[in-house]
C-alpha cells in the first residue's frame, strides 16, 4: 500500500517554518515495502505525523492518500479493517493498559486477528529478555520494558505499514538493535514497510530512504 501526502499541513504546525524537504506542505510518498527514517527535531510534528497517518487526527489541510484514496473518506468500518490489517503503530506514549498484565495487553491485540500463537508471542518477548514479565501488570514495568512490550504488541497483527514514534527513547543501544532486528525481520516476513521517527540521524540501520518534517 502506497501512502501519499499532498500539501498536508496540520493546523497546529501551520505557523512553524518548515524546510523545502519537509513532508509538511509538500508532496511526499511512503512507497510500499520501504523502510523509512523520519527525521525531525522536537516540536516539528513526529507524533502528529503518527496520529494523522493512522487516521486519529483530522485537523489538517491537504490530502493523505492510501493507494490513491483520500483517508478522510473512509468509514468507521473501513478504519477498523485498516487498523487491524493494514497499519500497526507504536505511539510515543505507548498506550498500554497499565492495570493489565503483559500477557493481557498482547492477547487483546492478537485476538483481533489471531495472527500469532501464544508461543510465538512469548518467543518475541524472550528475544527482548522480558518473557519473565508475562504475568506482571504493565504499570509496574520500567519505561524501557514497556517500550519493548509495545513493540511486540505492534507485531501481533498483519500489516502493510508499521509506524513507530521514537520507539527506542528509553532503550540502550543493545536493546535498540535487538528491537530493530525484530522489526526488520517481521517486515521482511510480511513484505511490509516501516516508518521510524527519530530526533536525529540514526546510523544503526540501513534505511531505504529518509524523510524530514
Amino acid at each position: 500500500m502506497n501512502i501519499q501526502f499532498n500539501q498536508v499541513m496540520p493546523f497546529p504546525l501551520a505557523s512553524i517554518s518548515h524546510g523545502h524537504d519537509s513532508i509538511w506542505g509538500n508532496v511526499a510518498k511512503l512507497e510500499s515495502g520501504k523502510k523509512i527514517l523520519l527525521n525531525a527535531s522536537s516540536g516539528k510534528g513526529k507524533s502528529t505525523f503518527s496520529m494523522t497517518v493512522f487516521g486519529i487526527r483530522k485537523d489538517y489541510d491537504g490530502t493523505i492518500l492510501y493507494d490513491g484514496r483520500d483517508i478522510k473518506t473512509f468509514s468507521v468500518d473501513e478504519w477498523v479493517e485498516i487498523r487491524q490489517r493494514k497499519i500497526s503503530t507504536v505511539f510515543q506514549d505507548l498506550q498500554l493498559f497499565h492495570k493489565l498484565t503483559v500477557a493481557e495487553n498482547l492477547q487483546l491485540k492478537n485476538q483481533l486477528t489471531d495472527f500469532k500463537t501464544e508461543q510465538e508471542i512469548k518467543s518475541l518477548l524472550a528475544e527482548l529478555e522480558i518473557d519473565h514479565k508475562w504475568n506482571d501488570p504493565c504499570g509496574l514495568l520500567s519505561m524501557g520494558q514497556q517500550q519493548r512490550v509495545a513493540i511486540v504488541r505492534s507485531l501481533c497483527q498483519p500489516f502493510d505499514w508499521l509506524v513507530l514514534d521514537e520507539p527506542f527513547s528509553h532503550l540502550d543501544e543493545r536493546n535498540s538493535l535487538r528491537c530493530l532486528s525484530m522489526i526488520d525481520a517481521e517486515c521482511n516476513s510480511q513484505k511490509a514497510g516501516f516508518v521510524l521517527t527519530s530526533l536525529d540521524d540514526d546510523n544503526r540501520f540501513t534505511y531505504d530512504y529518509e524523510l524530514k518534517l
